[in-house]
């Protein structure tokens, strides 16, 4: 009795087992950032810690532009009117920090657009980062459901887990409370 070959295997198919969602995502980031003309991702989703964390809060990157001569380009940042000023004052120190992400002199001038603190059509949305969306959402959540939240997740050692599982606890209290 003679046995069937096995079919090829699914070029799809990933044999590795469990791989990181980071692996998953790294490639729909690096096409968004890119057609914002950010070549280093980094700049995007690092802000805070290229730029510092008192600028960020005062600013928020939205494209770069390259001009014909191929170096040079310009960063464009979004910076509520009243923090303009300050920004301005800080162009030479972020052009600094920004190019020592590029490795060379990759941005030449900075464009700030001044704008209110809610962004450009999102009028309604508040203009936050994700490490500031889960004391915000601690703030707004009522006493007993961030107790709650607490109890549950306090078996956890780490910090940072422990922290980002109390705001998915109060996230789900919230949406069964509504």
């Amino acid at each position: 009795m003679s046995r069937k070959p096995l079919p090829p295997p699914d070029p799809t198919r990933r044999m590795r087992g469990f791989e990181a969602a980071s692996g998953f995502l790294r490639d729909p980031i690096r096409q968004a950032s890119e057609s914002r003309g950010f070549a280093v991702a980094r700049l995007l989703t690092h802000w805070p810690e290229v730029v510092g964390e008192d600028l960020a809060r005062m600013t928020r990157p939205v494209k770069i532009g390259y001009g014909r001569e191929g170096l040079g380009a310009t960063l464009t940042l979004l910076v509520a009117s009243a923090h303009a000023p300050m920004v301005q004052m800080q162009l030479p120190r972020i052009i600094e920090k920004v190019n020592a992400v590029y490795g060379y002199a990759a941005i030449s001038r900075v464009s700030l657009t001044q704008t209110a603190a809610t962004g450009f059509s999102e009028g309604q949305a508040a203009f936050l980062w994700p490490q500031n969306a889960a004391q915000n959402a601690a703030q707004a959540a009522a006493p007993e459901i961030v107790e709650k939240a607490k109890e549950t997740a306090a078996p956890v050692a780490d910090p940072d887990l422990r922290a980002a599982l109390e705001a998915l606890a109060q996230n789900i209290l919230t949406r069964r409370r509504n």
